[in-house]
């Protein structure tokens, strides 16, 4: 499971008008910027075909000639499971994440079966995982009201032995959300190399990536089909 919320991007000015500079090219430049009086371009940037033709031409050519895309920044919110964001963490550079804190917040409520993807478990799979589950909360309950059940174990000196169990029985298939920070170059990346991934989160954030302002052009284009 992956949902991808709150799209955003920004930097389209400086990007283009970076992209002119090796050759002093700024009179060449016929897109907009902004909202007008009349009518709000997508995403506030509208580019003409001059900048167009070249941004395409850059962004086909290879990183190096294509580094303008770096300056095209892309922001969003993803909850899916941990086996997916150790995946995602191949494409760190160049990216920040902030993320909902584990440590901090998994003991303060009970875990249910929606807090996990498991669209792909058979009843067996689902058994084990609610049953991990139940062994969690159940440690929760042992940390949190310690004072209260200390008594049941006197060869437990501190109540954060059963916090520990909670981490370190907690599945990969535990849903975090984090806000990140992409930009053009990194979604182009991850186009290409993960498109056609066995993972299905893979294909979710693709699929987000693809309806982006100028995907086709900048992203999709140049990229293995």
């Amino acid at each position: 499971m992956l949902k991808v919320e709150r799209v955003e991007t920004l930097g389209w000015e400086a990007a283009i008008r970076g992209m002119r500079n090796p050759k002093n090219s700024w009179d060449k430049t016929d897109s907009t910027f902004g909202c007008g009086e009349d009518s709000c371009p997508l995403e506030g940037v509208e580019l003409g075909a001059n900048d167009l033709k070249l941004a395409t031409t850059l962004a086909d050519a290879g990183q190096v000639h294509g580094k303008f895309l770096r300056m095209i920044v892309v922001t969003m919110d993803i909850t899916a499971p941990l086996y997916w964001w150790k995946e995602y963490d191949t494409y760190k550079v160049g990216t920040v994440a902030n993320s909902c804190s584990t440590m901090h917040k998994i003991d303060s409520r009970d875990l249910t079966l929606d807090d996990f993807s498991h669209e792909h478990l058979d009843a067996l799979g689902e058994a084990i995982l609610l049953n991990t589950i139940r062994e969690i909360n159940r440690s929760r309950n042992y940390f949190k009201h310690w004072e209260h059940y200390k008594t049941e174990f006197p060869n437990v000196s501190d109540p954060k032995e059963f916090w520990y169990q909670m981490i370190q029985l907690l599945p990969s298939s535990y849903n975090q959300k984090r806000t990140v920070m992409l930009n053009y170059a990194v979604c182009k990346n991850i186009y290409e190399y993960r498109h056609n991934h066995k993972l299905d989160e893979w294909h979710v954030l693709c699929d987000v990536i693809a309806k982006l302002p100028y995907a086709k052009e900048l992203i999709i284009g140049g990229t293995t089909k």
